[in-house]
């Protein structure tokens, strides 16, 4: 089984089973999967698993898996949901039951229109991008004919790669008038015929008069998506009103008939008018805006793009890339929010070089930065910056500094902007386009990637962590990516404190505390367990015992500080401060308290030797890695050890080597 195989059998699994999965999808990050019951979802063990980058809970379940993989994951996740005799037929009829249910999550009239508008662009962003790279291929062309050096078939592809290039661009308010049509519950045919009428070459014929605004004459294309969507919408309220009301056996006729007609004329007639000055307006405003103030007006949204991305509402911006494009033939906008991007990549950086300890996370930052590099920078958000809080501040910060170097260029020197919607980062490069040719639009716009990069690091490498967040973050990994000092859940608040926090008791240098086996059986070696995470030491010293029983004690006197819910590991503080790790087998953690009795709390004092967890070692044994049981001294740098013994006596004697004083 492949490595994508055993992601996609483990996410089925946590993700409740077949039969709470109605519906998954994926975008070009996100595996979307719609769930019967989310109570069924087991979400930190699927934030846990190796390859995945975060989650989203929305309108569905969104596990972040970065770009390529997303692809081969949910592929997989698909042919095993039809093994279990989850096919598609089924697959919709369940999503079909609970769909209504599942709207009322996040049911804001704001995140519905946000979310209509992203279902009528999204799927049109590949064809956006394939359109704008043929046409930056064939703008590069048309230089090399006009410098005069290009050989013949170069001239003759020109026209073709135009034709390749521009017909989606001329055609998009019919692609966004079907989508539209989907989106308000009316037929797809119906909302791409009246939204043809747009683009269509005889409404130029089409010449009437206004009160007060005199004579109209149209344009093809004029009002462009926008007026598409008006009449689109317009036609699907108008078809469902009518249905129902007509009677079955002239429906078809009549229904469509009247909602072309109606919908067609108020296209012709109010809303390529209306549409198309709010389309003028947008492009004028925003070459208005950059050329005004380009430097604070970048700034701001550079720096605001990162939180609206993390929101889902960056995509109510399509409409206005479009019509930029429509407009002025590129979009200013878009480069100046791709420096959000950038800035997120400086503070990856920076958390990198400052975490130099994390392990787990310097892995994280490897896999998420090429791509964040190319412009996805959905695995950086949710797996790195936005986890630990104040850096994915210092990131907007970084994106804010790109977006006004980029508003600076378009202020002072000339707009520049991208040719289609969809990449950014580097990725954008081939789509750049201004007044002032491209190799100028490249130059400011990687101007701001680098300013953004910069910026990004330095803001987040100095500024982005306090030294309370440095301190947690900034340390070996265990098994489960917890900080070694918090491999048994809460981490044991006592490790931060003095030692006599705990009860108050005086620690004496060179006091001694013997340290038992928590389990009957064979004592071995911490080097000789099969998990890095403690053969390598970097959780801290200690032994290993291979149980006969089931009974698993505490190893030393003094409070349980930390228990898992599973059982599978617990933490134990003594009254001087010693901290002591007990985790029972490896893999444990994957059975989910199955055949684990917690005898104990957190909280609870304890006598060495007092049961805590209750293992059914036979029912246990077969289903995990091995059940020999780490035993770690958190904290050995306080508490060295200076004994060990394998067969008589404890296995571990730790001495303190600090003084603290009893709490007043």
């Amino acid at each position: 089984m492949s490595a994508n195989d055993e992601l996609a059998s483990e996410l089925l699994r946590l993700l409740g089973g077949p039969g709470n999965v109605a519906g998954v999808e994926n975008c070009m990050t996100r595996m979307r999967v719609s769930p019967v019951d989310r109570d069924l979802i087991d979400e930190t063990a699927i934030k846990s698993l190796p390859g995945v980058l975060g989650v989203v809970d929305d309108d569905t379940y969104q596990v972040v898996l970065g770009p390529g993989k997303v692809t081969k994951v949910t592929d997989a996740f698909r042919q095993q949901l039809g093994a279990a005799g989850a096919d598609a037929d089924a697959l919709a009829a369940r999503g079909a039951a609970i769909k209504a249910g599942q709207k009322q999550r996040n049911n804001t009239p704001f995140k519905n229109f946000i979310r209509k508008i992203a279902n009528i662009f999204v799927p049109l962003i590949p064809a956006l991008i394939g359109a704008g790279i043929v046409a930056a291929v064939r703008g590069l062309l048309v230089n090399w004919v006009t410098v005069g050096t290009a050989p013949e078939f170069v001239e003759a592809i020109v026209p073709a790669l135009t034709v390749i290039g521009s017909a989606f661009f001329a055609f998009l308010p019919i692609f966004a008038g079907i989508n539209a049509a989907k989106e308000f519950g009316g037929t797809p045919a119906l909302g791409g015929a009246v939204a043809a009428i747009i683009v269509f070459a005889g409404i130029s014929d089409v010449q009437y008069s206004l009160p007060v605004l005199g004579d109209i004459v149209l344009a093809p294309g004029q009002g462009g998506v926008i007026g598409a969507i008006f009449a689109a919408g317009l036609c699907a309220w108008i078809e469902r009103s009518l249905r129902g009301k007509i009677p079955d056996a002239i429906d078809i006729l009549v229904t469509p008939t009247l909602a072309l007609l109606i919908s067609g004329l108020a296209t012709i007639f109010v809303f390529m008018f209306v549409a198309g000055n709010i389309a003028s307006a947008i492009g004028a405003g925003a070459i208005w805006l950059l050329s005004n103030s380009g430097l604070l007006a970048g700034f701001v949204l550079g720096g605001l793009f990162l939180p609206l991305v993390m929101l889902g509402l960056h995509q109510a911006l399509i409409p206005i890339h479009a019509t930029l494009i429509e407009q002025v033939g590129f979009t200013p906008l878009l480069t100046i929010l791709a420096m959000a991007g950038a800035g997120q990549v400086g503070a990856a950086l920076a958390i990198y070089f400052k975490l130099n300890r994390n392990r787990s996370l310097r892995t994280t930052i490897k896999g998420a930065l090429p791509v964040g590099i190319l412009g996805v920078g959905e695995p950086l958000i949710y797996a790195v910056t936005l986890p630990l809080g104040r850096p994915f501040l210092t990131a907007c910060l970084g994106g804010a500094v790109g977006g006004a170097v980029a508003g600076a260029f378009n202020q002072f020197a000339g707009a520049f902007g991208a040719t289609a919607i969809g990449p950014s980062g580097w990725a954008l490069l081939p789509l750049l386009q201004s007044d002032n040719g491209q190799g100028y639009a490249i130059l400011a716009y990687v101007v701001g990637l680098l300013a953004g990069y910069v910026s990004g690091f330095l803001i987040t490498y100095f500024w982005g962590f306090t030294p309370a967040l440095l301190a947690e973050h900034n340390a070996d990994q265990g098994e489960y990516g917890a900080p070694k000092s918090d491999a048994v859940g809460a981490g044991s608040a006592a490790s931060a404190a003095p030692a006599s926090d705990v009860s108050g008791t005086r620690v004496v240098a060179g006091q001694r505390i013997d340290i038992l086996a928590p389990v009957e059986g064979s004592i071995i070696r911490l080097s000789d367990v099969q998990d890095e995470a403690f053969s390598a030491g970097t959780m801290g010293d200690g032994f290993a015992v291979e149980p006969t029983s089931g009974d698993f004690r505490s190893p030393v006197s003094g409070t349980i500080t930390a228990l898992f819910p599973t059982g599978h590991a617990f933490g134990v503080t003594t009254p001087e401060g010693l901290e002591v790790l007990v985790h029972i087998g490896l893999g444990t953690v994957d059975l989910h308290g199955e055949g684990f009795d917690l005898k104990r709390a957190e909280g609870d004092v304890v006598e060495a030797g007092d049961v805590v967890v209750d293992v059914d070692l036979e029912a246990v044994r077969g289903r995990v890695r091995s059940l020999a049981t780490p035993v770690v001294v958190l904290n050995g740098a306080a508490f060295p050890i200076v004994e060990r013994r394998t067969q008589d006596g404890p296995p571990l004697t730790v001495e303190a080597v600090v003084v603290a004083s009893a709490r007043s």
